[in-house]
């Protein structure tokens, strides 16, 4: 994705974002997207603050998060939502606050974004062929990779889950409280789009790279210029 656009205008955090947007896209919106994104950009909004990213978490984000949720875990996002929205009219919450309610949404998010499909093949042919090679009969073996497979796979999500939500959740509650856009790129947040994409494909979502690419720009072109 050509990245001509003047380097003072562009947040440190947007162009990770803007590029993993660009490459998750199909092949025939990128450029078209690309120049929407730098004509939007032209316009000169205030991306000084973090005020863009909280109204695409707020509204995008968040939104397509909990239509792929499980039933039981939709109520999640309400909370951090509101967050993000009092954020975006530059009323941001202390560090804890945001913690408390980044936990719950994170361990959703990468929970689903979790390939258990790979994770479960992986482990149904290990445990078979031990078993196979312990003297199991086959159709023994197959349904002794299979249970272990189940425990493995579930067990294995929930580790990965915990795992990442303790190490950006932090660094996200960080990020906000202080409205830091600097600090905000620190936390990778293309790699948190992309575990978005995976969890929402995982949900049965078509294309959501689309969907998340238009919430972006409908953000940065509601951001307010600057004050000169």
């Amino acid at each position: 994705m050509s990245t001509t656009a003047a380097p003072e205008a562009r947040p440190v955090w947007l162009w990770p974002v803007a590029t993993t947007l660009h490459d998750q896209l199909p092949t025939d919106m990128r450029e078209a997207w690309a120049t929407r994104l730098h004509g939007v950009l032209d316009e000169g909004p205030d991306t000084s603050t973090l005020r863009t990213v909280h109204t695409w978490h707020a509204d995008t984000i968040l939104p397509l998060l909990a239509q792929a949720a499980h039933d039981e875990d939709i109520t999640v996002f309400a909370a951090l939502g509101d967050l993000h929205r009092e954020a975006a009219q530059g009323r941001t919450a202390d560090q804890d606050t945001w913690r408390t309610a980044l936990t719950p949404v994170l361990l959703c998010l990468y929970d689903a974004a979790y390939d258990r499909t790979s994770a479960y093949a992986e482990a149904h042919a290990g445990a078979r062929d031990y078993a196979l090679a312990n003297g199991f009969a086959e159709t023994e073996a197959d349904g002794y990779g299979h249970e272990y497979a189940r425990l493995s796979s579930d067990a294995n999500a929930r580790s990965c889950a915990e795992a990442h939500a303790e190490a950006v959740g932090g660094a996200l509650a960080r990020a906000y409280a202080t409205d830091g856009c600097e600090a905000y790129a620190e936390t990778f947040p293309d790699a948190h789009l992309r575990a978005v994409v995976r969890a929402m494909r995982g949900r049965g979502e078509p294309v959501p790279a689309t969907r998340l690419a238009e919430g972006l720009l409908r953000a940065l072109a509601s951001a307010e210029p600057p004050t000169r």
